[in-house]
């Protein structure tokens, strides 16, 4: 049976494009959900930006490693509130980002 933890865990294979960190240690996920038959899983995220022109390709990869679970329906909402911020990044992202940038 698919399970949050298990998307939570594929979805730390979708990097962000511009930084190379997962978006889930980048805090950019603030929500999944799954059915209880593991068919559906919905999930609320946000982007570092608004208007980050990157969202398309993020959303068919979160798309594409949550269907290869089993989930038949994948549905991406997306949300600014909050807004994102680097407080809501993993204490290894905060190590990563603060060597990159």
């Amino acid at each position: 049976m698919l399970t949050e933890d298990m998307v939570r865990e594929a979805l730390t294979d979708v990097l962000d494009p511009e930084i190379q960190i997962d978006i889930v240690n980048l805090g950019m996920v603030y929500g999944i959900d799954v059915s209880e038959d593991g068919k559906k899983v919905v999930i609320t995220m946000t982007l570092t930006t608004m208007g980050c022109p990157i969202f398309d390709d993020i959303k068919q990869q979160i798309i594409e490693r949550v269907q290869a679970l089993g989930a038949e329906e994948v549905e991406v909402n997306l949300t600014f509130d909050p807004p994102w911020d680097k407080e809501m990044m993993s204490e290894e992202a905060k190590l990563v980002f603060k060597y990159l940038f």
